[in-house]
C-alpha cells in the first residue's frame, strides 16, 4: 500500500473516531474505530468497528443507516479528491487479542522443567 493511502487511512481514522465519540451516544457499549482501509481510488472505505459491552449489530447498523451524515462531518474538516463511501463492518481483533493474552497467562502458570533437568539432558 501506499504512503498516501497510508496517511488517507489514519487521517480519516482520527476524523471518524471523533464523530462517532461527539455525535453518537451507545448505551451499554464502548464503540472505537480500529482501522479504515481505503480503496484506491478513494471512492469506498471500510471502516473497522470494534464494540465491547453487546449490542454489537444495532451499533454497526446504526452506523451504517447514519454513513451520509458522518461522511458529511469527516469531509468537512478533510478535503479529498473523491468523498470515500464508508462502510462500518465489525472488527473482532481487540476480542482475540484478549483471548490471546489469557491463553499466554494459562501457558506461564504451566510446570516448567527445573535449570538442572535441562542441563542434564544435554
Amino acid at each position: 500500500m501506499s504512503r498516501r493511502i497510508d496517511r488517507v487511512n489514519e487521517l480519516l481514522k482520527r476524523e471518524i473516531s471523533s464523530v462517532v465519540q461527539r455525535d453518537f451516544e451507545f448505551v451499554g457499549s464502548l464503540v472505537t474505530v480500529n482501522a479504515v482501509e481505503v480503496a484506491q481510488d478513494l471512492k469506498d472505505a471500510k471502516v473497522y468497528i470494534g464494540v465491547l459491552g453487546g449490542h454489537e449489530d444495532k451499533v454497526i447498523s446504526r452506523l451504517n443507516v447514519k454513513h451520509g451524515f458522518i461522511q458529511a462531518r469527516v469531509m468537512k474538516r478533510v478535503v479529498l479528491k473523491n468523498t470515500p463511501i464508508l462502510r462500518f463492518v465489525s472488527d473482532h481483533s481487540v476480542e482475540r487479542g484478549v483471548d490471546m493474552v489469557n491463553l499466554l497467562d494459562q501457558v506461564s502458570e504451566l510446570p516448567t522443567a527445573s535449570p538442572e533437568e535441562n542441563e542434564e539432558e544435554e
